[in-house]
């Protein structure tokens, strides 16, 4: 007999453990991981992201300065207020713009080496999803999906690696380095996760990560891919809200091994961790924070066959 418990009986327990993670940060020490880097992060605007959740947990980590973009620029007077409220050494900046924008990235990157003669950490997190089926899903629904997804990773990349190799004595760096995580998904390691566009985009961020761990090889400069599984945030909040209002929110996450779905600051924990020094040998990996969803093949509890 197996000793699994249903969903239902452990939901209780699983809400108390994301109210006890989502209000850490209040109460956690500054251990200055981060002290004095310099740090890139795209997809910000979200209230309740994983772009502000990373954003936030580096700022109480010590880092010097945040360059914080978005697509929409709504919430980005909020995220500097708050920042600075909070952790008055740390500068923000924020700045509207795409994410798949050349330009704008380029211009980020060059912008911190101009003001601060560094960068250190690049977090390129902006991304889209569709949710369409394959046969309502148009060329050019496709070609967006990747252009945001997979070209804005690219594009940070091959920006962010230029600005990493760029040595300043005097601003405390001499020898390159950095680390760049992008936001893939566990969509892009096997398919059931996600739409044909979207989890076309995520292999395709899997794969940038990977290649280019190899391109910049001995510059110390390393590039992972960060896979979420099923995380509440704006962009899943429509599968959410329909869950509860059907009565099913106590399933949402039964499919992997902890029964329940994450919050932004788990992925945001992972992201600081790819980040920081505590990460130093890990690169070109795609690096699941999905609760132990993609570690099996599917299965009934208790039973192998």
């Amino acid at each position: 007999m197996s000793s699994v418990k249903p969903p239902s009986s452990y939901n209780s327990r699983a809400v108390t453990r994301l109210v006890e993670i989502q209000s850490r940060l209040a109460t956690a020490p500054r251990t200055g991981k981060l002290s004095g880097k310099v740090a890139v992060i795209t997809g910000v605007g979200s209230l309740k992201g994983i772009g502000r959740a990373a954003a936030l947990l580096f700022a109480h980590e010590g880092a010097r300065h945040l360059y914080l973009l978005d697509f929409a620029g709504d919430n980005l007077p909020n995220l500097k207020s708050t920042i600075e409220e909070r952790y008055p050494d740390v500068k923000a900046t924020v700045i509207q713009a795409d994410a798949a924008d050349d330009k704008a990235i380029s211009g980020v990157c060059q912008q911190a080496l101009s003001e601060e003669g560094r960068l250190d950490i690049f977090f390129a997190n902006a991304g889209i999803a569709t949710g369409r089926t394959l046969e309502e899903t148009p060329g050019e629904v496709f070609t967006n999906t990747m252009r945001v997804n997979a070209l804005s990773c690219y594009l940070a990349v091959k920006h962010a690696s230029v600005a990493m190799k760029q040595t300043n004595e005097a601003r405390g760096k001499p020898l390159s380095g950095g680390s760049i995580i992008l936001t893939a998904s566990v969509a892009g390691i096997r398919s059931g996760a996600g739409s044909t566009d979207y989890s076309a985009s995520k292999a395709a961020v899997i794969s940038i990560a990977q290649s280019a761990a190899w391109q910049l090889q001995r510059t110390d400069i390393r590039v992972n891919a960060l896979c979420p599984g099923l995380i509440e945030t704006s962009m899943t909040s429509p599968l959410f809200d329909h869950a509860r209002k059907r009565g099913t929110g106590d399933k949402i996450g039964q499919l992997n091994p902890m029964g329940r779905y994450g919050v932004p600051e788990e992925i945001a924990n992972a992201v600081l961790f790819l980040s920081s020094d505590d990460s130093s040998y890990v690169n070109g990996q795609a690096f699941a924070v999905d609760g132990g969803l993609t570690a099996s093949l599917p299965v009934v509890p208790g039973k192998f066959v």
